[in-house]
């Protein structure tokens, strides 16, 4: 692929040693950048492939941590903010659990931003946000990350907002029905997954790649005047 990027840029996406995550970072690797992945632990770094990407353990939920992650790169054009957790069988509604997932999925997003964004105004650099199609609905069984994912669309408008004036894009992708490791307990279940392709016009499930394209044009010079963007990659999903 021919470099959407300038020489020497870099790009950190946390959550990015598994599905949509390590979809985007290979994406901006092959355009170009040299990029950092984040997983919650070694183990993430070591299953992954991520082969000419620079792994390491990283929780965004660490404040400390999050500024040490940042503070070595002497560099940063594009920040993704992936990473992200769900709990189910009903733990979301604990409100112990709840805080717990608000603070990785939106809280975290905030920490990596903020903490990134003096590196990113010196090259007039963007965020990618990873927010969901549960950014525009509920779920009666996940209302800690719907909750969350209808933060990150908030939170995207308002840095979008505060930031422009230092040349910070700021937008969101907001995947819908995407087959990786965390979909796959529906995906295996038939009935569910019926009912998902029964209402996606498109009528299959998304891969990371389908994600991964959309978040590279965002990301690059050919969204440079796209900022406070959320956009859906659902197949039409959200549409129906």
């Amino acid at each position: 692929m021919t470099s959407l990027f300038s020489p020497g840029a870099r790009a950190l996406v946390t959550g990015g040693t598994s599905g949509i995550g390590l979809a985007i970072a290979r994406a901006l690797r092959d355009a170009g950048c040299r990029v950092t992945v984040t997983g919650l632990d070694e183990a993430a770094t070591r299953a992954a492939d991520c082969r000419d990407l620079d792994a390491r353990a990283h929780d965004v939920a660490d404040d400390a941590a999050v500024h040490r992650l940042v503070e070595s790169h002497d560099r940063l054009d594009v920040v993704v903010n992936s990473a992200g957790m769900i709990l189910r069988g009903g733990a979301e509604f604990d409100p112990a659990q709840f805080s717990r997932v608000v603070d990785v999925n939106l809280t975290g997003a905030l920490r990596v931003s903020v903490a990134s964004r003096p590196l990113l105004a010196a090259t007039r650099g963007c965020i990618l946000n990873v927010a969901s199609m549960l950014s525009f609905f509920g779920s009666g069984q996940a209302p800690a990350y719907s909750a969350s994912k209808g933060g990150v669309a908030q939170l995207t408008k308002s840095l979008a907002l505060a930031w422009a004036d230092q040349g910070i894009r700021v937008n969101a992708i907001a995947p819908g029905w995407i087959a990786t490791e965390l979909t796959r307990p529906l995906q295996e279940d038939a009935a569910r997954s019926r009912a998902i392709l029964d209402r996606t016009p498109l009528k299959r499930w998304g891969r990371p790649e389908d994600v991964a394209g959309a978040a590279l044009f965002l990301c690059s010079p050919a969204a440079a005047f796209v900022t406070g963007a959320i956009l859906p990659v659902d197949g039409g999903y959200s549409a129906a």
